[in-house]
Protein backbone atom coordinates (compact mmCIF):
# COMPACT_ATOMS: atom_id res chain seq x y z
CA UNK A 1 0.00 0.00 0.00
CA UNK A 2 1.06 3.55 -0.68
CA UNK A 3 1.70 5.94 2.20
CA UNK A 4 -0.29 9.17 2.18
CA UNK A 5 1.86 12.12 1.16
CA UNK A 6 -0.89 14.74 1.42
CA UNK A 7 -2.62 15.70 4.66
CA UNK A 8 -6.05 17.19 3.94
CA UNK A 9 -6.05 19.10 7.23
CA UNK A 10 -5.70 22.83 6.61
CA UNK A 11 -5.95 22.46 2.83
CA UNK A 12 -8.05 24.34 0.28
CA UNK A 13 -9.73 21.98 -2.16
CA UNK A 14 -11.24 23.20 -5.42
CA UNK A 15 -14.04 20.95 -6.69
CA UNK A 16 -15.43 21.57 -10.16
CA UNK A 17 -18.94 20.28 -10.84
CA UNK A 18 -19.85 20.67 -7.16
CA UNK A 19 -23.61 20.73 -7.80
CA UNK A 20 -23.25 17.43 -9.65
CA UNK A 21 -23.88 13.96 -8.30
CA UNK A 22 -20.32 12.99 -7.37
CA UNK A 23 -19.13 16.54 -6.66
CA UNK A 24 -21.80 17.28 -4.07
CA UNK A 25 -21.31 13.96 -2.26
CA UNK A 26 -17.53 14.46 -2.23
CA UNK A 27 -17.75 18.00 -0.86
CA UNK A 28 -20.17 16.94 1.89
CA UNK A 29 -18.07 13.96 2.95
CA UNK A 30 -14.88 16.05 3.09
CA UNK A 31 -16.62 18.70 5.19
CA UNK A 32 -17.92 16.02 7.58
CA UNK A 33 -14.51 14.38 7.96
CA UNK A 34 -12.21 17.39 8.21
CA UNK A 35 -12.86 20.38 10.46
CA UNK A 36 -9.95 22.48 9.25
CA UNK A 37 -10.58 22.36 5.52
CA UNK A 38 -11.71 24.86 2.90
CA UNK A 39 -13.91 23.75 0.01
CA UNK A 40 -14.33 25.98 -3.01
CA UNK A 41 -16.72 24.70 -5.67
CA UNK A 42 -17.87 25.76 -9.10
CA UNK A 43 -20.76 24.58 -11.25
CA UNK A 44 -22.55 26.11 -14.23
CA UNK A 45 -25.83 24.38 -13.24
CA UNK A 46 -26.82 23.59 -16.83
CA UNK A 47 -30.31 22.35 -17.64
CA UNK A 48 -29.02 19.03 -19.01
CA UNK A 49 -31.26 17.62 -16.28
CA UNK A 50 -33.58 19.03 -13.60
CA UNK A 51 -31.74 21.92 -11.94
CA UNK A 52 -33.86 21.65 -8.77
CA UNK A 53 -31.98 18.43 -8.00
CA UNK A 54 -28.67 20.31 -8.24
CA UNK A 55 -29.99 23.07 -6.00
CA UNK A 56 -31.15 20.44 -3.50
CA UNK A 57 -27.62 19.00 -3.37
CA UNK A 58 -26.09 22.45 -2.84
CA UNK A 59 -28.53 23.15 0.01
CA UNK A 60 -26.85 20.48 2.11
CA UNK A 61 -23.55 22.34 1.78
CA UNK A 62 -24.92 25.73 2.81
CA UNK A 63 -24.64 24.90 6.51
CA UNK A 64 -20.85 24.85 6.27
CA UNK A 65 -19.16 28.26 6.55
CA UNK A 66 -15.92 26.79 5.18
CA UNK A 67 -17.60 25.92 1.87
CA UNK A 68 -17.84 28.49 -0.95
CA UNK A 69 -19.90 27.97 -4.08
CA UNK A 70 -19.36 29.92 -7.30
CA UNK A 71 -21.82 29.65 -10.16
CA UNK A 72 -19.80 29.66 -13.35
CA UNK A 73 -18.40 27.70 -16.27
CA UNK A 74 -14.94 26.13 -16.26
CA UNK A 75 -14.75 27.08 -19.95
CA UNK A 76 -14.49 30.71 -18.73
CA UNK A 77 -10.70 31.00 -18.49
CA UNK A 78 -10.70 34.40 -16.78
CA UNK A 79 -13.02 33.10 -14.05
CA UNK A 80 -10.86 30.03 -13.40
CA UNK A 81 -7.73 32.22 -13.19
CA UNK A 82 -9.53 34.52 -10.75
CA UNK A 83 -10.54 31.59 -8.52
CA UNK A 84 -6.99 30.21 -8.45
CA UNK A 85 -5.52 33.66 -7.69
CA UNK A 86 -8.03 34.33 -4.92
CA UNK A 87 -8.30 30.94 -3.19
CA UNK A 88 -4.95 29.31 -4.07
CA UNK A 89 -6.21 25.71 -3.99
CA UNK A 90 -3.81 23.02 -2.77
CA UNK A 91 -5.79 20.17 -4.34
CA UNK A 92 -8.02 20.30 -7.42
CA UNK A 93 -10.71 17.71 -8.13
CA UNK A 94 -12.12 18.18 -11.64
CA UNK A 95 -15.55 16.56 -11.84
CA UNK A 96 -17.20 19.14 -14.10
CA UNK A 97 -18.03 17.61 -17.46
CA UNK A 98 -20.80 17.24 -19.93
CA UNK A 99 -21.82 13.68 -19.22
CA UNK A 100 -23.80 11.09 -21.16
CA UNK A 101 -23.02 9.01 -24.23
CA UNK A 102 -26.26 9.47 -26.18
CA UNK A 103 -26.43 13.23 -25.60
CA UNK A 104 -22.99 13.58 -27.22
CA UNK A 105 -24.47 12.45 -30.53
CA UNK A 106 -27.02 15.29 -30.62
CA UNK A 107 -25.15 18.01 -28.70
CA UNK A 108 -21.41 17.65 -29.41
CA UNK A 109 -20.64 21.34 -28.78
CA UNK A 110 -21.38 20.95 -25.06
CA UNK A 111 -18.70 18.24 -24.77
CA UNK A 112 -16.00 20.24 -26.52
CA UNK A 113 -16.72 23.29 -24.36
CA UNK A 114 -16.77 21.59 -20.95
CA UNK A 115 -14.65 18.47 -21.37
CA UNK A 116 -11.89 19.88 -23.59
CA UNK A 117 -11.74 23.68 -23.23
CA UNK A 118 -12.82 23.55 -19.59
CA UNK A 119 -10.27 20.90 -18.68
CA UNK A 120 -7.54 22.78 -20.56
CA UNK A 121 -8.34 25.85 -18.42
CA UNK A 122 -7.98 23.77 -15.26
CA UNK A 123 -4.61 22.41 -16.42
CA UNK A 124 -3.35 25.90 -17.30
CA UNK A 125 -4.46 27.23 -13.92
CA UNK A 126 -2.63 24.36 -12.17
CA UNK A 127 0.45 25.10 -14.26
CA UNK A 128 0.57 28.78 -13.27
CA UNK A 129 -0.67 28.44 -9.69
CA UNK A 130 1.51 29.75 -6.89
CA UNK A 131 2.05 27.81 -4.73
CA UNK A 132 1.87 24.86 -7.10
CA UNK A 133 -1.14 22.58 -6.82
CA UNK A 134 -0.12 19.48 -4.84
CA UNK A 135 -2.47 17.10 -6.66
CA UNK A 136 -4.89 17.28 -9.57
CA UNK A 137 -7.49 14.50 -9.45
CA UNK A 138 -9.88 14.34 -12.39
CA UNK A 139 -12.80 12.25 -13.58
CA UNK A 140 -12.25 10.00 -16.54
CA UNK A 141 -14.74 7.29 -17.48
CA UNK A 142 -15.13 3.59 -18.18
CA UNK A 143 -16.33 4.69 -21.63
CA UNK A 144 -12.67 5.14 -22.71
CA UNK A 145 -12.49 1.34 -23.06
CA UNK A 146 -14.86 1.58 -26.03
CA UNK A 147 -15.62 -1.78 -27.57
CA UNK A 148 -12.60 -3.55 -26.05
CA UNK A 149 -13.28 -7.28 -26.01
CA UNK A 150 -10.92 -8.19 -23.16
CA UNK A 151 -12.55 -8.11 -19.72
CA UNK A 152 -12.14 -7.08 -17.00
CA UNK A 153 -10.91 -3.70 -18.26
CA UNK A 154 -7.42 -2.89 -17.03
CA UNK A 155 -5.72 0.50 -17.02
CA UNK A 156 -2.89 -1.25 -18.88
CA UNK A 157 -5.19 -1.93 -21.85
CA UNK A 158 -4.99 0.16 -25.00
CA UNK A 159 -7.87 2.63 -25.18
CA UNK A 160 -7.52 4.06 -28.67
CA UNK A 161 -10.93 3.16 -30.09
CA UNK A 162 -13.64 5.31 -28.46
CA UNK A 163 -17.18 4.71 -29.72
CA UNK A 164 -18.63 8.10 -28.69
CA UNK A 165 -17.48 11.71 -28.57
CA UNK A 166 -17.96 11.62 -24.79
CA UNK A 167 -15.46 8.76 -24.55
CA UNK A 168 -13.06 10.57 -26.88
CA UNK A 169 -13.12 13.68 -24.68
CA UNK A 170 -12.41 11.61 -21.57
CA UNK A 171 -9.46 9.88 -23.25
CA UNK A 172 -8.29 13.35 -24.31
CA UNK A 173 -8.37 14.46 -20.66
CA UNK A 174 -5.98 11.65 -19.76
CA UNK A 175 -3.62 12.59 -22.60
CA UNK A 176 -3.71 16.29 -21.74
CA UNK A 177 -3.08 15.57 -18.04
CA UNK A 178 -0.13 13.35 -18.96
CA UNK A 179 1.40 16.10 -21.10
CA UNK A 180 1.07 18.67 -18.30
CA UNK A 181 2.44 16.22 -15.73
CA UNK A 182 5.46 15.64 -17.98
CA UNK A 183 6.05 19.27 -18.96
CA UNK A 184 5.32 21.00 -15.66
CA UNK A 185 5.71 18.23 -13.06
CA UNK A 186 2.06 18.54 -11.96
CA UNK A 187 1.03 15.39 -10.03
CA UNK A 188 -2.21 14.15 -11.59
CA UNK A 189 -4.46 11.13 -11.12
CA UNK A 190 -7.28 10.18 -13.47
CA UNK A 191 -10.17 8.06 -12.22
CA UNK A 192 -12.18 5.94 -14.62
CA UNK A 193 -15.60 5.73 -12.97
CA UNK A 194 -17.90 2.81 -13.78
CA UNK A 195 -21.69 3.46 -13.90
CA UNK A 196 -22.18 5.48 -10.72
CA UNK A 197 -25.61 5.28 -9.05
CA UNK A 198 -27.34 6.16 -5.79
CA UNK A 199 -29.70 8.60 -4.06
CA UNK A 200 -29.98 12.06 -5.69
CA UNK A 201 -28.17 10.74 -8.74
CA UNK A 202 -28.42 11.82 -12.36
CA UNK A 203 -31.93 11.48 -13.85
CA UNK A 204 -30.44 10.61 -17.25
CA UNK A 205 -28.97 7.39 -15.85
CA UNK A 206 -30.90 4.21 -16.60
CA UNK A 207 -32.02 3.34 -13.04
CA UNK A 208 -33.41 6.86 -12.49
CA UNK A 209 -35.05 7.10 -15.90
CA UNK A 210 -36.58 3.62 -15.52
CA UNK A 211 -38.06 4.64 -12.16
CA UNK A 212 -39.61 7.82 -13.55
CA UNK A 213 -41.15 5.97 -16.49
CA UNK A 214 -42.48 3.03 -14.48
CA UNK A 215 -44.06 5.43 -12.00
CA UNK A 216 -45.75 7.26 -14.89
CA UNK A 217 -46.98 3.95 -16.39
CA UNK A 218 -44.71 4.28 -19.43
CA UNK A 219 -42.74 1.51 -21.13
CA UNK A 220 -39.01 1.23 -20.41
CA UNK A 221 -36.59 0.19 -23.13
CA UNK A 222 -33.89 -2.30 -22.22
CA UNK A 223 -31.07 -2.07 -24.73
CA UNK A 224 -29.27 -4.92 -26.49
CA UNK A 225 -32.30 -7.07 -25.64
CA UNK A 226 -31.19 -7.13 -22.02
CA UNK A 227 -27.78 -8.62 -22.78
CA UNK A 228 -25.85 -5.62 -21.45
CA UNK A 229 -23.69 -5.94 -18.36
CA UNK A 230 -22.70 -2.97 -16.24
CA UNK A 231 -20.30 -2.56 -13.36
CA UNK A 232 -22.69 -0.54 -11.19
CA UNK A 233 -20.76 1.40 -8.54
CA UNK A 234 -22.50 2.95 -5.53
CA UNK A 235 -21.84 6.65 -4.90
CA UNK A 236 -20.38 6.15 -1.39
CA UNK A 237 -17.79 3.75 -2.82
CA UNK A 238 -16.84 6.28 -5.49
CA UNK A 239 -16.40 9.06 -2.93
CA UNK A 240 -14.34 6.85 -0.61
CA UNK A 241 -12.08 5.97 -3.54
CA UNK A 242 -11.66 9.62 -4.55
CA UNK A 243 -10.77 10.73 -1.01
CA UNK A 244 -8.17 7.99 -0.63
CA UNK A 245 -6.61 8.84 -3.98
CA UNK A 246 -6.56 12.57 -3.15
CA UNK A 247 -4.23 11.87 -0.23
CA UNK A 248 -1.47 10.32 -2.33
CA UNK A 249 -0.13 12.35 -5.23
CA UNK A 250 2.04 10.45 -7.72
CA UNK A 251 5.69 10.90 -6.70
CA UNK A 252 7.94 13.35 -8.51
CA UNK A 253 11.11 11.54 -9.53
CA UNK A 254 13.68 11.39 -12.30
CA UNK A 255 14.34 8.52 -14.66
CA UNK A 256 17.68 6.93 -15.51
CA UNK A 257 18.29 9.72 -18.04
CA UNK A 258 17.98 12.31 -15.28
CA UNK A 259 14.78 13.74 -16.76
CA UNK A 260 11.52 13.92 -14.78
CA UNK A 261 9.16 10.95 -15.00
CA UNK A 262 5.60 12.31 -15.27
CA UNK A 263 3.92 12.14 -11.82
CA UNK A 264 0.84 10.61 -13.41
CA UNK A 265 -1.53 7.74 -12.60
CA UNK A 266 -4.87 6.36 -13.77
CA UNK A 267 -7.15 4.04 -11.76
CA UNK A 268 -10.44 2.26 -12.32
CA UNK A 269 -13.11 2.74 -9.64
CA UNK A 270 -15.76 0.12 -10.25
CA UNK A 271 -17.57 -2.64 -8.42
CA UNK A 272 -15.53 -5.38 -10.12
CA UNK A 273 -18.76 -7.36 -10.45
CA UNK A 274 -20.79 -6.64 -13.60
CA UNK A 275 -24.53 -7.18 -13.37
CA UNK A 276 -26.84 -8.24 -16.17
CA UNK A 277 -29.23 -5.42 -17.05
CA UNK A 278 -32.30 -7.66 -16.72
CA UNK A 279 -31.23 -8.75 -13.22
CA UNK A 280 -30.57 -5.12 -12.35
CA UNK A 281 -34.06 -4.11 -13.50
CA UNK A 282 -35.64 -6.95 -11.49
CA UNK A 283 -33.90 -5.82 -8.28
CA UNK A 284 -34.84 -2.20 -9.00
CA UNK A 285 -38.48 -3.19 -9.44
CA UNK A 286 -38.49 -5.14 -6.17
CA UNK A 287 -36.96 -2.25 -4.25
CA UNK A 288 -39.36 0.30 -5.78
CA UNK A 289 -42.27 -1.86 -4.63
CA UNK A 290 -40.71 -2.22 -1.17
CA UNK A 291 -40.32 1.58 -0.92
CA UNK A 292 -43.94 2.01 -2.11
CA UNK A 293 -42.87 3.93 -5.21
CA UNK A 294 -44.74 1.28 -7.23
CA UNK A 295 -47.81 -0.71 -6.12
CA UNK A 296 -47.34 -4.35 -5.12
CA UNK A 297 -49.37 -5.63 -8.08
CA UNK A 298 -47.42 -3.60 -10.67
CA UNK A 299 -47.44 -5.41 -14.03
CA UNK A 300 -43.79 -5.05 -14.87
CA UNK A 301 -43.83 -7.25 -17.98
CA UNK A 302 -46.38 -4.96 -19.63
CA UNK A 303 -44.04 -1.99 -19.24
CA UNK A 304 -40.85 -3.60 -20.54
CA UNK A 305 -39.55 -3.54 -24.12
CA UNK A 306 -36.35 -5.22 -25.29
CA UNK A 307 -34.65 -3.15 -28.01
CA UNK A 308 -31.34 -3.21 -29.98
CA UNK A 309 -28.13 -1.52 -28.86
CA UNK A 310 -27.94 2.27 -29.19
CA UNK A 311 -25.13 4.08 -31.07
CA UNK A 312 -22.21 4.79 -28.77
CA UNK A 313 -23.20 2.16 -26.21
CA UNK A 314 -21.10 -0.88 -25.31
CA UNK A 315 -22.39 -4.34 -24.27
CA UNK A 316 -20.27 -4.71 -21.12
CA UNK A 317 -18.32 -2.64 -18.59
CA UNK A 318 -16.20 -4.49 -16.07
CA UNK A 319 -13.45 -2.92 -13.97
CA UNK A 320 -10.19 -4.51 -12.91
CA UNK A 321 -9.67 -2.71 -9.59
CA UNK A 322 -6.50 -4.58 -8.53
CA UNK A 323 -4.21 -1.49 -8.65
CA UNK A 324 -6.69 0.48 -6.51
CA UNK A 325 -6.73 -2.34 -3.95
CA UNK A 326 -2.94 -2.71 -3.96
CA UNK A 327 -2.17 1.02 -3.68
CA UNK A 328 -5.00 2.19 -1.42
CA UNK A 329 -6.34 -0.96 0.27
CA UNK A 330 -9.79 -0.19 -1.05
CA UNK A 331 -12.33 -2.07 -3.13
CA UNK A 332 -15.94 -0.93 -3.70
CA UNK A 333 -18.21 -3.35 -1.86
CA UNK A 334 -21.80 -2.04 -1.76
CA UNK A 335 -24.14 -4.69 -3.14
CA UNK A 336 -26.55 -3.76 -5.92
CA UNK A 337 -29.48 -4.68 -3.67
CA UNK A 338 -28.35 -2.34 -0.88
CA UNK A 339 -27.50 0.46 -3.29
CA UNK A 340 -30.83 0.31 -5.13
CA UNK A 341 -32.67 0.07 -1.81
CA UNK A 342 -31.06 3.34 -0.71
CA UNK A 343 -31.99 4.94 -4.03
CA UNK A 344 -35.61 3.73 -3.87
CA UNK A 345 -36.02 5.01 -0.31
CA UNK A 346 -34.56 8.38 -1.27
CA UNK A 347 -36.80 8.57 -4.35
CA UNK A 348 -39.87 7.89 -2.25
CA UNK A 349 -38.97 10.58 0.29
CA UNK A 350 -37.96 13.16 -2.34
CA UNK A 351 -40.68 12.75 -4.97
CA UNK A 352 -43.66 11.20 -3.22
CA UNK A 353 -43.73 13.54 -0.21
CA UNK A 354 -43.52 16.83 -2.12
Amino acid sequence: MLTNNINLNGKTIFITGMAGFIGSYLALELLKRENNIRIVGIDSITDYYDTSLKEERLKKLEAYTNCTFIKGNIADKALIEKIFNEYKPNIVVNLAAQAGVRYSITNPDAYVESNLIGFYNILEACRHSNPQVEHLVYASSSSVYGSNKKVPYSTDDKVDNPVSLYAATKKSNELMAHAYSKLYNIPSTGLRFFTVYGPAGRPDMAYFGFTNKLREGKTIQIFNYGHCKRDFTYIDDIVEGVIRVMQHAPEKKNGEDGLPIPPYKVYNIGNNQPENLLDFVTILQEELIRAKVLPEDYDFEAHKELVPMQPGDVPVTYADTTPLEQDFGFKPSTSLRNGLRAFAEWYASYYLKK
